[in-house]
């Protein structure tokens, strides 16, 4: 198999298993919707996976070694939170978070 095909054959296995686990929870779970653990994972496990998600970033992405130890995730999360209670719009909120975010990274300010 040359590279070309290796690739071509790589990427369309991971589009595949990305379809697959982006469908199977429709599939399956249609018909029970009405369900109380459904309803209960609805209701709770997206703001259980945003505060995984800011925990990891605050971790790995927080510079803890600057003169204002955090500042750079810190501001971002804030300011995300800010405006998504603000607004209420999560593209607005995450955008405005990354733009700052990646602002005082490259900008070297800390």
């Amino acid at each position: 198999m040359t590279d070309v095909n290796y690739i071509a054959a790589f990427i369309a296995v991971s589009a595949l298993a990305t379809f697959a686990t982006r469908v199977v929870p429709f599939v399956f779970f249609h018909r029970h919707t009405e369900h109380p653990l459904i309803r209960h994972l609805g209701r709770y496990l997206p703001a259980a996976v945003m505060a995984l998600l800011a925990t990891v970033f605050l971790q790995s992405s927080a510079n803890w070694q600057a003169s204002l130890p955090g500042f750079d995730a810190l501001s971002a999360g804030a300011l995300v939170v800010a405006i998504h209670l603000w607004r209420g719009n999560a593209l607005l909120s995450i955008a405005s978070g990354t733009i700052l975010y990646m602002a005082i990274q490259q900008s070297g300010w800390l």
